[in-house]
This record gives C-alpha cells, structure tokens and sequence, in this order.
C-alpha cells in the first residue's frame, strides 16, 4: 500500500502534460491573472489551416559554413575563416533566383536543403539576429541602443523567442501570436502552441500556454488511466482534487490548468493515433519529433484546429572547438531531417499550410580561434514550406573581410545584423492571420523596423 501513495505534493509534481514555459509558474499564473489579451477579429472566421514550425539549434550555429561565399569572394572568406574555411569544390552551388551580389554555396553535407532550395521551396534570410533598431558599428561602440546580454546564449535565446531584446520578458512572440489567434481553435481542448522539446519562452502567451508532449506523444499523470496501480477510488480522489473550487486564485488557476491537461490528454491521443504515409525520417532524436508533429497535423481536425505553433529543438551547436568535423556530421542530419519533413507533409496534402523556419541565438565568429568559432551576432537562418517565396536569398550577404564594417569584434567577424529578428517573426505572423495593426501586440519593437501601414510586407519571404 505505502508504495503506492502519492500524496498532493507529488501528484502536482507529476501532473506535467501541459507545460507553463521557461518562466516560473508564479510569473506565468500572474499574467494569467491580470492579463486578457486582445483577440484578432477575424480569428474565428479563418476556413483554412496554417501551421508553424519552429526548429531551434540552440549553442549558436556556425552559419557562415552553411551558406558559403563562393567564386571571386571565396578567397576573402578562405583567408579570414582559415582552418575553419571549407573547400571551395566541396560547396554544393545554388543559384538564388534574386541578385544577392554574389555568388553562394551550400555545406556538402546540406544536399537536402540544397534540392528544397532549387525547387522553390526553400530560402535563406542572410545576417539576421536581435536588434533594438537598426544599428552601425558607431552606434556599437557607443553602447547605443544594444541589445542586453550580447553574445550570451541564454540572453540571446529569449530574445530570439520574445523578439523583446531590450529587457527580459517571460512571454514569446508566438504566445503572444496565439493570443491574438486563439479564437480560431475555440473549440479545441488542446493548446494552439505544442512543444515537443519542453518547456520554452516562445510558446508562453499572456492567456496561452504551449502544451508539451515528447516524440512519442502527449504524457499524461502516471497511472490515471488505470494502468499503473491507481483504482477507480484514486482516480476519483483526484478528479475530485481538481474539481475544487480554491479560495487562492492561484490554486484555482493551476488545478484548472492540469484538469485541462487530462481532458486533452484523451483527445490528442485519439488525434495522433492514425498511421502517416510512408516517410523517411528514420528513429532518431530528430526525426522523431518531427513525425510527432506530423501526426499532430495529420490530427488536425479531430482536435478542431485552425492555427498550430510547433516548437522542437535540436542543440549542440556550441562549437569552440571542432567545427568542422562536428558540422559534417550535424549538418546532413537536419539537411535530411528537412527534406524527409517536407516530403511527408506534402504527401498528407498540406506542404502549402506549414512554413518551418530555423533559428539560432546567434552566429559564430568569422574568424578561428585555432580551434572553433566563438560567440557573434549576426548569422544566416531558412525558412522552408510551399508557401515560400522560394529559392531566394532575402538580406544582404556580409562581405568577409577584417575592417568590415559591419564587424563589432575588431577583426574577428562579429558582424552586426542588418535584419532583425522582429521583421522575420513578423512575416510569419502575417502569414498566420495576424493584422498588421496587430503586430505592435505582438512584436514590441517592430515599429523600429517596419510600418504597419506599409502595402508591403517586412521582408517578402511568405508568398
């Protein structure tokens, strides 16, 4: 008997199934309070179904040996990068549809990618990274206006999953998205922003919290479902635990928040149990959690959903030493993992409704510390999805160069970025349903960067 009590204490501790993010419960149940965001007028009208797909490589990315100048700027990029520089026969050529300036290539290793990229469906937002208004190299030596905590991962993660990079926030652009959408899933019991790595800061809204499931699908309280000792009499106990009506707002807010996570526990099992079409996403780690988002799609209708925000991760991109070797193993493995993903979806019919983007804190160092890159800004990310503007590189391609302006590390290819964070998160917003008169809710800062009023959209990467 004494081994299968569970008493309060732990049962709060087990009731995980739907995650509060990287902030404290306290932080997030306050804003729950206080807080009754805005909803998009139209959210509730939409008649098509659009998805999000976040793929973040935390440790920073060493993209400059991603997307590689080639041709008559390949030496300057040899003779800066040296020991780090690939070789100019190795890269896999594209030939982007607009002038970027100069001729690129692509890691060998990213053959998947390179095929999605010449079919349109595939492109490249080139130096991007936080931003609190367009910024010089004189505005950097000034201290003007820089984001906090530059170069810091933690800082620069939550600044790519806020879009808030002056000040610490607790709350991510797509929280803040679902939010203003929520109305358009209004009758599903199942979050519009589902994690499949964990708890994060970017699925956390002011009334909208992700709901996290592994690979392998949604976890719900061990044994509540009667097949882990519990008896009808537990599981009454803790029905009726829940069912409580607590005179803390807070106790009253959590308890509704985990009976909520056991309702939708049955729902989105019953979702993500039909078998998908033949894919090639193999059983690691990343593949995975990208089939799992795939049943999560395939599901869609059973979960009476319009709007989805996925978010998966991948880490160990923190390279200081090794980064070629380590990169050649890495980079075919997310290549792959895209081209398979993509494939999939377009065999469910749905390549056109999921735009998966990559993000990363920061680039590397252009330059070699001997051994690997070190932390910079500026880096180069993809976005990738039938609704694409496809086959394009968007930004402009630093040149590489020591003095380069752009370069706030005196020589060693810190390059500030010339697109920030808030005009690509933007874009994907638009392309979700959001207003434009609704942006400034959700990106702070997008003002500095882009008028609301404006006929065109930020960067032009979603047709």
């Amino acid at each position: 008997m004494a081994s299968n009590n569970i008493n309060r204490r732990q049962f709060m501790g087990q009731a995980s199934c739907a995650a509060v993010g990287s902030t404290s419960l306290m932080s997030v149940l306050t804003n729950l309070m206080f807080t009754n965001a805005a909803v998009a007028q139209n959210a509730s009208s939409f008649n098509d179904y659009k998805a999000l797909v976040c793929f973040f490589l935390p440790g920073g990315n060493d993209s400059y040996n991603m997307l590689v100048p080639t041709g008559d700027a390949y030496n300057e990029y040899a003779t800066v990068r040296q020991d780090l520089a690939l070789p100019q026969a190795s890269l896999l050529p594209i030939n982007p549809i607009n002038n970027v300036g100069k001729s690129l290539g692509l890691h060998p290793g990213a053959s998947g990618l390179k095929e999605l990229f010449d079919d349109g469906k595939l492109s490249f937002i080139s130096n991007i990274g936080s931003l609190v208004r367009p910024t010089t190299l004189s505005d950097y030596q000034n201290g003007n206006s820089l984001p906090y905590g530059l170069y810091s991962h933690s800082d620069q993660q939550e600044q790519w999953q806020t879009s808030i990079p002056n000040s610490r926030s607790g709350i991510g652009w797509a929280g803040r998205l679902a939010d203003q959408l929520v109305m358009a899933n209004k009758n599903s019991p199942v979050s519009m922003n589902i994690s499949i790595s964990g708890n994060n800061v970017f699925q956390v809204g002011n009334s909208v919290v992700p709901y996290t499931v592994n690979s392998n699908g949604a976890v719900a309280l061990n044994g509540y479902d009667g097949n882990d000792g519990f008896n009808p009499i537990r599981k009454k106990a803790i029905d009726s635990m829940l069912a409580q009506e607590y005179a803390n707002v807070m106790d009253r807010t959590y308890s509704r928040m985990k009976r909520n996570s056991l309702d939708a526990y049955s729902i989105f099992s019953q979702a993500t149990s039909s078998p998908l079409p033949a894919d090639q996403l193999g059983n690691g780690e990343l593949g995975n959690s990208l089939r799992q988002i795939a049943k999560v799609i395939a599901g869609r209708n059973v979960l009476g959903v319009k709007r989805q925000i996925f978010y998966v991760q991948w880490g160990g991109w923190d390279f200081h030493d090794g980064v070629i070797d380590n990169m050649a193993v890495m980079i075919p493995i997310i290549s792959n993992a895209m081209k398979a993903f993509y494939d999939l979806l377009k065999a469910m019919g749905v390549e056109n409704n999921v735009t998966t983007f990559s993000a990363s804190e920061f680039g590397r160092s252009i330059t070699s510390n001997a051994k690997g890159s070190d932390h910079a800004w500026g880096g180069h990310q993809f976005v990738m999805g039938g609704a694409v503007n496809g086959k394009r590189v968007f930004g402009s391609y630093p040149d590489i160069y020591k003095g380069n302006p752009l370069d706030s590390g005196d020589g060693r290819g810190l390059m500030i970025p010339t697109i920030s964070v808030d005009e690509h998160s933007a874009e994907l917003a638009l392309w979700m349903g959001a207003s434009k008169s609704d942006l400034p809710l959700i990106l702070p800062n997008i003002g500095n960067f882009y008028n609301t009023t404006s006929t065109s959209n930020p960067l032009g990467f979603m047709l």
